[in-house]
């Protein structure tokens, strides 16, 4: 038998998270899913083409994805799954097993759904939902569930980094900082880039050093925060540069601007600001706590058949 696709997961996740409404272990909901689906130990050592995972863990994690997607559960901290009063209300409300229009619901119903509200300056959501649910259509070609299936394995990391991101401590996350600006090749080695955030760090993080010499620097602010950063931060920031007689800043935030913090970093120069959002985006496409895989995809060479171009 092989393991099942991962929408016959949601069910069984989702019961289990409501069985233990104070949180379990990913690794718990993960074997009690695969109980409930009785795969067996040989098709627990199965595994993802890649190698990577395996694919009951796999699929355990793409239910749990759903979801999350759906209000139904939430991730508190690292490793840890937890059912939402929206999933106990939902649970309660379906005492009868899923039918399959359900499990379809939950599988296919929130895949456009981000799990992080977007910046308020933000349409991305709105364009990428629409060109979502054109692809998902039946009429699909392969070429674009393909692009289908790589934005939302991205969308997914993005989330999941910002969940890890918003459980590191303060000066975990700085240190995450440098070593993202270090992939991105700022500074001449990782020791160009140092921490000095901690209590009386005049409002800034860490510092970079452009050149070997350290003639030329950008200074650094990081907050790993919730609500959005206003304008009294960023004048803070701008004043704690001028005391450093610095011209170039980086704020760095896990969540977002307010308008009038967007307004006050056009009006002034040297300021450059990253949310949560392109932050995620720059450590998936730099690598920074992100491992990715290259894929192989075969297409055909029309010019090697021709033969009269020979």
């Amino acid at each position: 038998m092989a393991v099942p696709t991962y929408d016959l997961f949601i069910e069984p996740v989702l019961r289990y998270l409501a069985a233990h409404p104070d949180g379990v272990s990913a690794k718990d909901a993960h074997e009690a899913a695969a109980d409930v689906l009785c795969v067996s130990d040989e098709d627990r050592q199965e595994l993802l083409p890649s190698g990577a995972q395996l694919i009951y863990k796999n699929r355990a994690g793409w239910a749990h994805d759903r979801l999350k997607r759906a209000g139904l559960s939430s991730s508190p901290r690292r490793g840890t799954w937890k059912i939402t009063k929206e999933g106990l209300d939902f649970v309660a409300s379906h005492p009868e097993p899923f039918s399959t229009q359900t499990s379809t619901e939950l599988a296919m119903g929130y895949i456009g759904v981000r799990l992080r509200p977007q910046p308020e300056n933000g349409d991305r959501h709105e364009h990428e939902q629409e060109e979502l649910s054109i692809i998902s259509s039946p009429v699909a070609s392969p070429d674009d569930r393909l692009g289908e299936a790589l934005r939302e394995i991205r969308q997914t990391a993005e989330s999941e980094l910002l969940e890890l991101l918003g459980n590191v401590s303060p000066s975990f996350f700085e240190t995450i900082v440098l070593d993202l600006l270090h992939a991105m090749g700022y500074g001449t080695s990782r020791t160009d880039l140092q921490r000095v955030g901690g209590v009386g760090d005049g409002g800034i993080d860490g510092v970079i050093s452009l050149d070997r010499l350290g003639l030329e620097k950008v200074y650094v602010q990081a907050k790993r925060w919730q609500s959005s950063v206003g304008r009294p931060d960023l004048q803070a920031f701008y004043g704690a540069l001028a005391g450093h007689k610095a011209r170039k800043g980086v704020f760095i935030t896990t969540s977002s601007y307010t308008a009038q913090a967007l307004e006050f970093a056009r009006s002034v120069e040297g300021i450059v600001l990253v949310d949560g959002l392109r932050l995620t985006g720059l450590m998936i496409d730099h690598e920074t706590g992100v491992n990715a895989r290259v894929l192989r995809i075969p297409k055909i060479d029309s010019d090697y058949f021709d033969e009269e171009a020979t």
